[in-house]
């Protein structure tokens, strides 16, 4: 059945408590299985617990990992990287390696559905003071800065800081309902009839005026992913799960 698939927040590069045993090896598996049934892949933010481009570096332990994302692309799957909370320092390497697009949103036409899709971070109502931090973060000064760190320290202080902000964020649940005014808004602005999001690792379905919601859930500590098809939209807890759908 020829789909489009999201995927969320994955964060590759670190295990937490918790967190699916294998499962870079086991997303690897997955993304070859989409080969000839893929017409798009979207990784709708935080592939990685962190990410950063240097010019004559790139993080060796997902070599699996971008050469399936290559084999994918050459097989006619158009692959596209939403920029997350965690691994927004995409510059160009995927566009230029891999053929891979890097984006903060995107609009697109998929299977007969208008869909906009975006991580989600900044989207709820309570994350007023996070769209501050990220303008800290993205400023070009404090990014141009960090570049100067050794590739090691860097990733290793990256990951440092994530793991402890999981730790310190592991009871701040955000439910979807902060989210679905904000989605149904930008749904009607771009005159959608889908929305995708994660973020927050709440994988669901809701159905909502505009059209459906969808959440990706996560593959940390699940294996989440959606896809839509023939204007019909799906989600799976595991792909040996069945799915949940929705139009």
């Amino acid at each position: 059945m020829q789909a489009a698939y999201f995927i969320s927040d994955a964060h590759l590069g670190v295990s937490p408590t918790g967190s699916v045993p294998g499962r870079e090896e086991r997303l690897v598996a997955f993304l070859k299985g989409l080969c000839g049934k893929a017409t798009h892949l979207f990784f709708v933010g935080d592939l990685f617990e962190f990410w950063y481009e240097y010019d004559f570096y790139a993080p060796s332990r997902h070599f699996k990992l971008l050469k399936a994302l290559s084999d994918l692309r050459d097989s006619g799957c158009e692959v596209k990287l939403i920029k997350g909370n965690h691994d927004f320092g995409y510059e160009d390497f995927f566009s230029r390696e891999l053929g891979v697009e890097t984006l903060r949103s995107v609009v697109a036409e998929l299977h007969g559905r208008r869909v906009y899709v975006c991580h989600g971070d900044g989207v709820a109502a309570c994350d007023a003071s996070y769209r501050l931090l990220r303008k800290i973060l993205d400023f070009k000064l404090n990014r141009f800065l960090f570049k100067w760190l050794h590739p090691d320290i860097g990733m290793r202080l990256a990951l440092f800081v994530g793991s402890n902000s999981r730790v310190l964020n592991k009871k701040r649940i955000v439910p979807e309902e902060e989210y679905l005014e904000n989605a149904r808004k930008i749904m009607r602005e771009n005159g959608c009839d889908t929305f995708v999001h994660g973020h927050n690792h709440i994988a669901g379905l809701w159905k909502v005026p505009e059209g459906v919601v969808i959440n990706c859930g996560n593959w940390l500590f699940e294996e989440n992913y959606s896809w839509i098809s023939e204007k019909i939209c799906y989600i799976c807890s595991s792909p040996s799960a069945e799915p949940s759908s929705a139009s």
